[in-house]
This record gives structure tokens, sequence and C-alpha cells, in this order.
């Protein structure tokens, strides 16, 4: 009688155990459709819906294949009150800057980022494009990011392309904008004004050498 207790005592820890384990899988398993903020999303072959922007230090990373799309309104007007600090060509300094480095937790999108304001951090593999404009987070894009008023990022790789301004920590490709601001590129920049770590130039502005490390 003892035995057969024990037998299934034993057989009831394992299902239990087993469930846990099935049930810890499927939260990392890919989900077709997800949301950002959530918890629970992790990863999406499919689409990202993101209501609201996380910040950095609360950010639940998320890699998708597909495409991110993003609502959130609030930000909207951020772009359009920078430009209340836009006197002249001397004084357009933006708020509004990418930090030195880029922090350890950060969405992946491979594919299409379409958003009416980007202001998480994320690396995106391929297209990004905003209704107003890509500010205000640590960003990365490697492939080419279109908005129609400006692009922020730390590091952009490819075509960077808005009417007002682009600026980046680092940049390797081109820049197209009125005003193009990079401290380490490689690549060119075309506008009414550009700057890099070598020179400030109007129209055209070029390197094509690495940024010397300080020892």
């Amino acid at each position: 009688m003892k035995t057969n207790l024990l037998s299934i005592l034993a057989l009831l820890m394992s299902c239990l155990l087993f469930s846990q384990d099935s049930l810890a899988n499927r939260s990392d398993q890919a989900k077709v459709v997800g949301f950002s903020p959530s918890k629970k999303t992790k990863n999406v072959n499919g689409i990202l819906l993101k209501y609201y922007d996380e910040i950095d230090n609360e950010i639940v990373p998320k890699k998708v294949n597909g495409i991110g799309l993003g609502f959130n309104g609030l930000g909207i007007f951020i772009p359009f009150l920078m430009l209340v600090n836009i006197g002249s060509i001397n004084n357009w300094d933006f708020p509004v800057h990418s930090p030195e480095t880029v922090p350890d937790k950060m969405n992946k999108i491979n594919g299409l980022q379409l958003s009416i304001i980007n202001m998480e951090p994320t690396v995106t593999n391929g297209l990004e494009f905003s209704f107003s404009s890509n500010i205000g987070a640590p960003a990365v894009i490697n492939g080419v990011s279109i908005s129609p008023l400006y692009n922020i990022h730390h590091t952009s790789n490819g075509f960077v392309i808005s009417p007002i301004a682009n600026i980046s920590q680092k940049c390797r490709g081109v820049q197209i904008a009125l005003y193009n601001s990079c401290k380490d590129a490689k690549g060119i920049q075309i506008g009414f004004w550009n700057e890099n770590q070598k020179r400030k130039f109007p129209f055209i502005n070029w390197n094509f050498k690495s940024k010397k490390v300080k020892s």
C-alpha cells in the first residue's frame, strides 16, 4: 500500500514539474502577435504592437522577426516643440542627444519598424519609418531610416534620411538632411550644413577614416 502511495506521489510530482517546465518554455516561444510593454512577450515572429515606449531601465527586451508597429501618440508633439529652439544655423543644438553608449537592454527588430514616433531603445535591422520622428532613444539602425522631421540615433549603418536633421554618435554610410551631425562618421553627409569629427562643411561633407581612439 505504501509502495503504491509513494509511486502515485512521485508520478504527481513529475507531472507537476513537467507542466511548470512546459509553461516556462511556452512563455519563451515566439508569438505571431505580441505587445509592448509586456513581460510575457519576448519573441515575436509576426507583428509587435507598441502602445507606449519603455525607458531604458524598465524595458523587457523583445526580439521581432517581422514588423514593429508603434502607436505612441503622446510624443508626437515633441519634434514640433524642438523647432522652437532653432533660431539660426548656429543655434541648431537639439535638446535630445544619444548617450555615449547604448544600454544593455534593447528591442531588436529584424524587418520593418513603422511608428508614429520611436522613443524606445531599439536595434532595427531593415527599414525604419516614422510618421513624426525617430528621437530620444539610444537607437541603432542597420539599414534605412526615414523620418519627416528628425532622426536621432546612437549608431546608424546605411542610409539616414530626413528633411530637417540627422544626429548620431556613430555613422557608417550616408546622412541626408538640412543639418547632419555625427561625432564618429565614416561616410558622406549631404545637406545645407554638415558636421563630423574632421570638419564642418556646407552642402557635402565626408570622412573615410576611422576615428582615432585616445590612449
